[in-house]
């Protein structure tokens, strides 16, 4: 298989030729039609995940076709087109029995635990558990799309962050993730303000629902500001980026009894920021983490696709090649483009 790979944190990636996986028992090959590029992908390379083992394929947004079939597995066939969660379950620990396999005691992640999708193919394990059957009319771009950033989205403003129509939700950060969150948020009935640095993110996040957007840069008063727009503060604020001073903006943007969803990684140095939990004591605040999606909330999300309700095709940015996407990735710090960009070439042009 042609595949992105790199022998250590920082270091060169390189693109080559690898042996093509085999399936493990219960698991699948996939043959890749698309994978996303997204900032968790830059925080492994950088050795911020301690699930990766050296050397390493990179990519866990992915969406594509089976082309093997381990042993034990009774759901799948070849030709199936298939989407995955970027976080696994075992289907047999507890949490996988509550349903709640995103937070799987043994759970594998491609792209982390186990090679990813920056490949023409990639091996995915407990299949009958994880895979998701995608819509005949959906192609690999925009299921790749869903990815982390969109199905992540979905849960933490849907599942953990209960929105409720006519509510006012803060979203900190638009990329990828926050686009999708304003996205998602505004189709459920809630007024949305959007919040970067970038004003062509601002831009489109208003042709995607915010009511309102403030600009972050040299800005020190974000949550005064969210508090004036909303005459009181935010039901529901998500940190969407991943930062301690977003995290900390997001908290202090509630309404008394409001609800924070972190979404946005918060890794090495800045894996422990200081809270304002004299607020949050104060006020009976909501701090909620938000991991990935179970397989069996998908239906409901891509449900609401159908109906033209979400339309996650509008945040893809940009399509590139294999090579292209293994040079952008090392410069995720920077928030480069706008949107979700996608890699659906993986040969040689």
């Amino acid at each position: 298989m042609r595949a992105a790979i790199f022998e250590r944190f920082q270091g060169p990636i390189t693109v080559t030729t690898l042996p093509d996986p085999a399936p493990r028992p219960g698991g699948v090959v996939l043959k890749v039609g698309a994978t996303g590029l997204c900032r968790s992908d830059w925080h492994g390379w950088m050795g911020h995940d301690t699930d990766i083992s050296l050397p390493h394929v990179p990519g866990h947004e992915l969406a594509g076709t089976v082309v093997a079939v381990g042993a034990g597995v009774t759901r799948w066939a070849e030709g199936d087109r298939v989407t995955v969660p970027f976080v696994g379950g075992c289907g047999h620990c507890g949490e996988c029995a509550a349903g709640q396999h995103q937070v799987c005691e043994n759970q594998f992640q491609p792209g982390f635990t186990h090679w990813g999708s920056f490949a023409d193919h990639v091996a995915i394990d407990h299949a009958d558990v994880n895979l998701v059957a995608l819509p005949e009319e959906m192609g690999f771009d925009v299921a790749a799309s869903l990815g982390c950033r969109f199905v992540t989205s979905f849960r933490g403003v849907i599942d953990q962050g209960r929105v409720r129509a006519g509510e006012w939700v803060a979203v900190h950060g638009c990329g990828g993730v926050g686009l999708s969150a304003v996205m998602i948020a505004a189709a459920a009935g809630a007024q949305v303000i959007a919040i970067d640095i970038d004003p062509a993110k601002l831009d489109l996040a208003r042709s995607l629902g915010a009511v309102a957007t403030i600009d972050a840069t040299g800005n020190s008063n974000v949550p005064g500001q969210v508090h004036e727009i909303t005459r009181g503060g935010a039901q529901l604020s998500i940190d969407a980026l991943g930062h301690p001073v977003t995290c900390v903006n997001s908290i202090l943007s509630l309404r008394r009894r409001g609800r924070h969803v972190q979404i946005g990684l918060l890794l090495a140095d800045q894996a422990r920021p200081a809270i304002p939990m004299d607020r949050v004591i104060a006020w009976e605040l909501e701090l909620l983490g938000s991991h990935g999606m179970q397989a069996h909330r998908y239906p409901a999300m891509l449900e609401m696709i159908r109906r033209g309700r979400l339309q996650p095709e509008r945040l893809i940015g940009a399509r590139v090649d294999l090579d292209e996407g293994t040079r952008l990735l090392t410069l995720m710090d920077r928030f480069p483009g706008t949107g979700v960009t996608i890699i659906d070439r993986f040969g040689v042009e």
